[in-house]
């Protein structure tokens, strides 16, 4: 499988995907300059952490209009696997690609910490070898990661199924202080209707080996070697 990592000017998460999918799983992996419109025939694309163009604006609003982002609307819209982590999320809800908007953390504090996910959905090629309302620790780091969406985008979120991770206790329950940023309904992460592209907050490229405190991340990565084949 061949992942691509998208680079924007900001990006700071791009060379931990990229040893992710190069050194830990095995993959060939490529960074792609966000000026460039070729996607290089990757399997996978990876929006990454950091702050892309200094979150001037908004975050991701300015990263939306990079010419690498038709490819990749294209790409997923032809079925393409597509992960947005933390600054990679924010920009595929400014790109339309997700529903809903972030917000800034509800303390306005700067979060940076392991904090535990509950898996609600195992119907994405993501979390496929994740255990219905299994736990995960997964470390966020983030100002702007409070999830919101109106009423009418949370049903459809809920009717389609598309509620993908939930902050929660090591319990797996859904209590205020496990909610790192006040994120509506604890919500962590989301795909699309289709369930090929996602985006989550927390960083599952920082907890993909056991040196680093937890390995749990790597499933979510795992999970797409194992899924059939999507779009290239």
């Amino acid at each position: 499988m061949k992942f691509g990592i998208v680079v924007f000017p900001g990006s700071n998460c791009d060379h931990d995907a990229y040893h992710v999918a190069k050194h830990v799983l095995g993959e060939e992996a490529v960074f792609l300059w966000h000026k460039d419109e070729s996607l290089q025939g990757c399997d996978v694309v990876i929006l990454p952490g950091g702050f892309s163009y200094g979150d001037y604006l908004r975050t991701g609003a300015i990263a939306r209009f990079s010419p690498i982002m038709k490819s990749v609307g294209r790409f997923a819209a032809d079925g393409g696997r597509v992960i947005g982590i933390c600054n990679g999320f924010q920009i595929l809800l400014e790109a339309g690609l997700l529903p809903g908007a972030m917000l800034k953390n509800e303390r306005l504090k700067f979060v940076c910490r392991h904090v535990h996910l509950r898996v609600e959905t195992r119907r994405t090629p993501f979390t496929g070898l994740c255990a219905p309302g299994e736990v995960l620790s997964i470390p966020v780091a983030h100002h702007d990661g409070n999830y919101f969406a109106d009423a009418a985008t949370l049903a459809e979120l809920k009717a389609h199924d598309q509620i993908v991770f939930r902050y929660c206790t090591e319990a797996g329950q859904l209590r205020a202080d496990a909610n790192p940023n006040g994120s509506l309904e604890h919500i962590a992460g989301i795909c699309n209707r289709a369930g090929n592209v996602l985006g989550m907050m927390p960083h599952p490229e920082r907890a993909a080996e056991a040196m680093l405190g937890s390995a749990d991340g790597l499933k979510i990565f795992q999970s797409l070697l194992a899924a059939p084949a999507g779009a290239r």
